[in-house]
């Protein structure tokens, strides 16, 4: 494998990656724009209401915003103390991307990061960027892969995540074409968060071949939010893209945005995993948690990074998933699409 893959300590050759999870949060605040307009003082998390706020989304002040350093080393030293080797970070403009604070974290938990470039969904979004030219946030992306985000010098290793509401707004649009632009002319590879009517992420993945980007490049995130059927599923699968299972550990079914659907628990999730195997389709999975709240770290009675390796993986093998399938989904593959060229 040529190239490189671009952590926020600097490059690093692909074998330099074990297990790794492709979509997480660890120094963020995505709190809903109407919380954070109506104010007030962040929630205390404590035993008698940490399950409340947790089931609840977003009803509670703070709880959105991973913004203590302390906090998230030692939450990634309990992820290398599972067997984990790297996380992709995938914090965009829009919800307060930290490049230094996560060179910082990096380098004292001794876990790799590979950190995303871009803008999430329009409510988001800062004022002015709806109004830029698409060959402008194109080239804001390449910067950030090739020169660095800002100031800080901290490099990019993958796009996104891109957000996509639902409905599909217009400047979302432009903003993923500008993504597509940038993955085309930096090779890396591009992920994206599509709305969620099952219709969509077919949709997006032709949006982003229609405009030259590369679908086995282009990872469809929150699939286990949004695709339900086997045939969605094949039919995503079937049109070259990555499929993302990245709600690992979220185990109720209410869905505080579409209250139409049920989530699957994880057992539910290893098995729609093992009918795409089984249709040849085991490169085209990538595994993650997407925490992206406090509730969810173990420091406020959450499962933390660490989930997925300590518990869902010895569930995987008891499954009888083989240890080549495993290693395909927590290694193989994320190097794959994190290697770019030097």
């Amino acid at each position: 494998m040529t190239g490189i893959i671009q952590t926020v300590s600097g490059p690093v050759a692909p074998e330099a990656l074990g297990w790794t999870l492709m979509h997480e949060h660890v120094l963020c605040d995505v709190t809903p724009p109407a919380l954070a307009a109506a104010g007030g003082p962040e929630v205390e998390i404590t035993l008698e209401n940490c399950w409340e706020i947790r089931h609840h989304w977003c009803l509670h002040l703070g709880n959105h915003r991973l913004d203590r350093e302390d906090v998230a080393v030692a939450e990634l030293e309990r992820l290398k103390g599972s067997g984990g080797s790297a996380l992709v970070e995938l914090t965009c403009a829009g919800i307060a991307p930290d490049p230094e604070g996560l060179r910082r974290v990096s380098a004292a938990s001794g876990v790799h990061i590979v950190m995303g470039c871009g803008h999430y969904i329009e409510s988001y979004l800062a004022p002015g960027v709806a109004d830029r030219s698409i060959e402008d946030l194109a080239a804001e992306m390449v910067a950030a892969v090739r020169q660095g985000v800002g100031p800080s010098g901290v490099r990019a290793g993958i796009i996104g995540e891109i957000g996509c509401s639902n409905p599909w707004t217009e400047t979302e649009r432009r903003i993923l074409h500008a993504a597509v632009l940038a993955q085309r002319e930096t090779g890396a590879a591009l992920n994206i968060h599509p709305p969620r009517q099952p219709i969509h992420p077919a949709e997006v993945v032709a949006f982003v071949a229609s405009h030259g980007g590369d679908p086995s490049r282009t990872v469809i995130s929150h699939v286990d939010r949004t695709l339900f059927t086997d045939d969605d599923l094949f039919r995503l699968a079937d049109s070259g893209a990555i499929i993302e299972f990245d709600f690992f550990g979220i185990e109720s079914s209410y869905y505080p945005f579409q209250h139409d659907i049920d989530l699957p628990n994880d057992g539910m999730r290893l098995r729609m995993i093992r009918r795409l195997i089984d249709r040849g389709h085991l490169d085209r999975i990538t595994l993650s948690q997407d925490i992206c709240t406090r509730t969810r770290l173990q420091r406020w009675g959450g499962h933390g990074y660490r989930h997925l390796f300590a518990n869902v993986v010895p569930v995987m093998r008891r499954r009888g998933f083989t240890e080549d399938e495993i290693d395909t989904l927590l290694v193989r593959t994320p190097r794959r699409l994190l290697t770019i060229p030097a």
